[in-house]
């Protein structure tokens, strides 16, 4: 796919609708990701790489939330495992028409099925690995525990839940520092104040973040062994929870 610059927030706007992934996100989609997410491409390559460690033989791996198929496509070039498939689950009619166009002109490797569907609907079973980059922030907060609690119960045993997040911080000046960065992040990719401005109102009460220990707290609580951080740049983290 040949992504067209997202420009989507460059001139003034009247009245700022919420936040949708809809035809017009699907078309810039991957210029904004790179353009707005310190350190994403990382965050995909490291995930082909960990899909490549705990996939297991005769199991299941879930991108929940899989937008244009990145991380479907990572662990589809890395896993070895025997028997093993991938699941990839998005609830955006746009995006799953382009993510099956994606996943054809990069054909090979394991079998990835497509589903259009609310993620939460989807029946975690038999799986190694678990990704849901960028996702759960979009989930409303009261159904965050139960959610992740299916996903611990759809793991096999020393399966992993790779989640990435956009975060929040409890100390104020924290916060303040690395929302600047983040800022200035975007400046320095080529947006322009009234870009930043006017995508995070159309952000707001549609993107939730949480402190680290806030997701640290609710994935022990689902029965997780552990959970760390092994990627952070600025206020945008990805963690690996065991179990």
């Amino acid at each position: 796919m040949q992504s067209a610059k997202d420009s989507l927030y460059a001139s003034p706007l009247g009245e700022i609708s919420a936040f949708t992934f809809d035809e017009s996100v699907v078309k810039v989609f991957p210029d904004m990701i790179q353009r707005s997410v310190p350190g994403y491409s990382t965050i995909i390559s490291a995930i082909g790489l960990l899909a490549a460690r705990f996939a297991k033989d005769n199991s299941v791996c879930y991108d929940l939330g899989c937008s244009l198929g990145a991380a479907a496509l990572a662990m589809r070039q890395n896993i070895t495992a025997k028997n093993c498939r991938i699941v990839a689950v998005d609830c955006s009619a746009a995006m799953v028409e382009q993510c099956q166009q994606n996943l054809l002109a990069t054909p090979g490797g394991v079998d990835i099925e497509l589903v259009c569907a609310d993620i939460r609907n989807i029946q975690i079973s038999n799986a190694s690995v678990v990704v849901l980059n960028f996702t759960l922030q979009f989930i409303p907060l009261a159904d965050r525990e139960a959610f992740l609690a299916s996903i611990y119960r759809g793991l096999l045993p020393g399966g992993v839940l790779v989640l990435s997040e956009k975060l929040a911080f409890e100390a104020a000046d924290q916060q303040t520092v690395q929302t600047e960065m983040h800022h200035l992040f975007k400046k320095a990719q080529g947006y322009s104040e009234l870009e930043i401005s006017q995508k995070r109102s159309a952000l707001e009460n549609v993107l939730i973040p949480e402190t680290f220990a806030a997701h640290q707290q609710r994935l022990k609580a689902a029965g997780f062994a552990s959970a760390e951080v092994w990627f952070q740049y600025f206020n945008f983290a990805s963690m690996i929870a065991l179990k």
